[in-house]
């Protein structure tokens, strides 16, 4: 063989020989890459996640690195869980305490709501689930807490408001016991110690409606309740005092509207708004009550007043229990507090909402809306006359419309 034919197939051979050694190399690269190195995870007990996606409570299960496995919608609905982590320490401590000594452990928080002031009062109960992992149940409590709460509160004021006509007619009996030889002062004790009864005898009225109202969710025996005739009456109910202070009360009232309810109860609410409005009027002023069909399907009882308004920072709390804007005033006007409270009671055993627009210096506008009677289950019922003469209607002094501002909780 010639020495170039040679030299020809050496560099051949060796082209191939480096070919399949750049293959054997890239093929070493690859398997490797493919290699995973990881942890083994523990398994999850059969059937948790079936088990958390169903609960309506809030149910976690952390693993041993305090990671978020699993866990119902609850949890992230009430901000207990923020993708793998919880969201609060002192859950997580407690978790790990569990961990540690594999005792089931209960407690009760106070956690912080998000980002604001608000707060979640929550009861955990956790427990260790296999060898690896922790689960935590817990219940909300706010709800709880808020009632328990305002049962104290209640009871607190009430204890107070019945202290203060019972201290005063106890003054004013001394008062008179030591005055008998004083015919005009004896009359003038007399006096106080009557408005001292009557302010009682209201409170505790009103302390039995609003724990009646309580009791039950619903109205018990409804019927059908002509929603005019309802405001025509309790406008009259209000008329002399309205006289006693000067001020004119004006009615208008759409025919046909009804609701399912207890026509007394309705009553109640009307009165209560009407004679809220009338306390919190000058002397000259005028109150407007009008009952509309705004939609189809809703019955609305406005009234209207031109007193002083209500702050905005307020009207969120007005119809809580013994809540006055005006303490001073209510005092001299014999108010309790409780008025707009039973107002929000009798609405909401009706199935109604109460809402409130109000300015300060242009006065208020308190508005029930209630579902109404389907008109295919209306029997026919005669028409019912106003008690109340129909001066004008109120829009006509109402402030220029504004959104109603829905409220949770007298002036």
């Amino acid at each position: 063989m010639d020495p170039t034919t040679a030299a020809t197939l050496g560099g051949i051979a060796g082209l191939a020989l480096g070919g399949v050694a750049m293959a054997a190399i890239r093929l070493s690269d690859r398997a490797t890459r493919s290699e995973v190195v990881s942890a083994p995870t523990p398994s999850l007990p059969p059937g948790v996640g079936e088990v958390l996606s169903v609960l309506r409570s809030s149910g976690i299960l952390v693993d041993a690195s305090d990671r978020v496995v699993n866990n119902s919608p609850a949890a992230v609905a009430h901000g207990l869980v923020r993708g793998q982590e919880l969201v609060h320490a002192e859950m997580l401590g407690l978790a790990r305490e569990v961990r540690r000594d594999g005792l089931i452990r209960e407690s009760e928080f106070v956690l912080q709501n998000g980002l604001g002031e608000g707060r979640l009062v929550v009861s955990a109960r956790v427990a260790p689930l296999g060898a690896d992992h922790v689960l935590l149940l817990v219940e909300d409590r706010s709800q709880a807490h808020r009632v328990e709460q305002v049962r104290r509160d209640f009871l607190a004021n009430v204890s107070h408001e019945l202290k203060t006509p019972v201290g005063g007619i106890s003054l004013l009996a001394e008062a008179v016991r030591a005055a008998q030889d004083d015919p005009e002062a004896v009359a003038r004790f007399a006096t106080r110690i009557g408005v001292e009864s009557t302010r009682l005898t209201h409170l505790v009225k009103e302390i039995v409606e609003l724990s009646r109202l309580q009791g039950t969710d619903v109205v018990s025996n409804p019927e059908i309740v002509d929603v005019g005739a309802c405001a025509a009456d309790a406008v009259e109910r209000c008329r002399l005092i309205a006289e006693e202070h000067d001020i004119e009360l004006v009615l208008h009232a759409d025919a046909g509207c009804e609701v399912w309810g207890e026509a007394e109860l309705v009553t109640t609410a009307v009165r209560n708004l009407v004679g809220n409005a009338i306390a919190h009027s000058e002397n000259g002023a005028r109150v407007g009550v009008s009952v509309r069909r705004p939609a189809e399907h809703l019955i609305a009882i406005s009234v209207t007043d031109q007193g002083a308004g209500i702050a905005v920072e307020e009207q969120e709390r007005i119809f809580e229990r013994f809540y006055r804007v005006d303490t001073a005033r209510s005092r001299a006007t014999g108010g309790t507090g409780l008025g707009l409270a039973i107002v929000k009671h009798v609405v909401d055993n009706h199935g109604g909402q109460v809402s409130v627009w109000s300015e300060v210096g242009r006065g208020s506008t308190f508005t029930i809306s209630l579902p109404t009677v389907a008109r295919s289950h209306v029997p026919a019922l005669p028409p019912t006359g106003a008690s109340a003469p129909v001066a004008m209607p109120p829009e006509s002094i109402e402030p220029p419309e504004r959104p109603l501002t829905p409220v949770r909780g007298h002036r």
